[in-house]
């Protein structure tokens, strides 16, 4: 290794943020019986949680938003549910999530018996994506629908915080 790729090298770890690391790290896969204390946490943190897929177009589309809200509010852990093929995280996914600046960590879900699974979630949940939860220890809230905003992911978050359970 020449001189220039060490130094190529070091400028990239330089510049390399603890989230992008973080992305950069293994996927987990995970089971719904794995996946489901992730959909409970009990701190003071808020909590959203997207279920999501790169062949979903207004998937995709609202993974900036979600990211844009979670960057500015860093009280919010946001974790992105991918609902893709695990044999598709090395050369797919991580390049997908690489190439929009997608930090959040990211988790897939590869349980087959989606007919249990999704009324564990939520029982009005049709099993469509985009599905976002939005929680924190006192309130939760239930969103079947892409967000077309920041400005969409804040309302939905306010109005969750302030709805009685």
């Amino acid at each position: 290794m020449g001189i220039r790729s060490i130094l190529g090298l070091l400028a990239m770890l330089m510049m390399a943020t603890p989230q992008v690391l973080a992305q950069q790290a293994a996927i987990k896969v995970y089971d719904f019986a794995g996946l489901q204390p992730m959909l409970h946490q009990e701190g003071e943190r808020l909590q959203i949680v997207n279920f999501w897929a790169m062949w979903c177009a207004p998937c995709v589309a609202e993974l900036p938003y979600l990211q844009a809200y979670a960057n500015a509010h860093p009280e919010v852990d946001l974790l992105l549910v991918s609902m893709d093929f695990p044999k598709d995280i090395k050369d797919k996914l991580k390049p997908f999530l690489k190439k929009r600046g997608i930090t959040a960590q990211v988790v897939m879900l590869d349980d087959p018996d989606a007919n249990t699974w999704i009324d564990k979630i939520d029982k009005n949940w049709s099993g469509a994506i985009p599905f976002t939860i939005i929680y924190n220890k006192e309130q939760r809230g239930y969103h079947e629908r892409a967000f077309d905003s920041v400005a969409e992911v804040a309302a939905a978050v306010a109005e969750t915080m302030n709805t009685k359970n």
